[in-house]
C-alpha cells in the first residue's frame, strides 16, 4: 500500500502602506467654484428680497445650495479617491 502525500500550497502575503497624496492645491479650484456659486445665490436672494419676494428668495437660495452640495461632495470624494496610493511595504515581510 502506498501512502499519498498531500502538498499544501505556500501562501505568501504582501503588506501595503496606504498613502494619501492629496494636497490643498488639488481641491482649491473646487472650493473657489463652490464659493462663487454660494455668493451668486446669495446675491440673487438679496435681489429678490429687494423685489418684495422673500419666499421666492429663500426657496431659490435653498434650492441652489441643496442642488450644488451633492456635486461638491462628489467632486471632493472622487478627488480624494484618486489621490490614495497603495505602495508595497519595503520593510521586513509579515509573519
Amino acid at each position: 500500500m502506498t501512502s499519498a502525500t498531500t502538498v499544501e500550497p505556500r501562501v505568501t502575503t504582501q503588506a501595503y502602506n496606504l498613502r494619501c497624496t492629496l494636497t490643498f492645491g488639488d481641491i482649491y479650484g473646487q472650493i473657489l467654484i463652490w464659493m462663487l456659486v454660494i455668493f451668486a445665490s446669495l446675491a440673487a436672494g438679496l435681489a429678490l428680497m429687494g423685489a418684495s419676494k422673500p419666499i421666492v428668495a429663500l426657496v431659490g437660495v435653498g434650492l441652489i445650495l441643496v442642488l450644488s452640495l451633492p456635486f461638491l461632495l462628489f467632486a471632493f470624494t472622487t478627488t480624494l479617491l484618486n489621490h490614495i496610493a497603495l505602495e508595497p511595504n519595503s520593510g521586513t515581510p509579515p509573519l
